[in-house]
């Protein structure tokens, strides 16, 4: 978590919104929270209002109809994958802003 909110610039100045699902490893007590960084909790079993949820038909596109001869070859093409997915910075908005999240000015 501290190297999250060091990554995003987290602290006093600049707060962040975490949202999380309830998954185990986000629910335990052992977490710090950093300073600026706030958590935010989904309702248990609902998908549709996760985010990350929106994003697996992009992450989906480069294995789609292939096949990979070993576990390596398939995990090198999900990270080509995922590398070019952070370009995509509008396709990852478009699916990702819900209407009543805040936006930015």
């Amino acid at each position: 978590m501290q190297e999250f909110a060091a990554s995003v610039g987290c602290g006093r100045d600049k707060q962040i919104v975490l949202v999380e699902d309830n998954a185990g490893w986000h629910t335990s007590q052992k977490v710090v929270v950093p300073e600026g960084l706030h958590r935010e909790r989904l309702p248990p079993y609902s998908p549709e209002l996760q985010p990350a949820e929106r994003l697996w038909p992009l992450t989906n596109e480069a294995l789609v109809n292939q096949h990979f001869a070993d576990l390596t070859t398939l995990s090198e093409v999900q990270a080509e994958r995922c590398r070019t997915i952070q370009h995509l910075r509008e396709q990852i908005r478009s699916r990702t802003n819900f209407h009543w999240w805040p936006q930015n000015a």
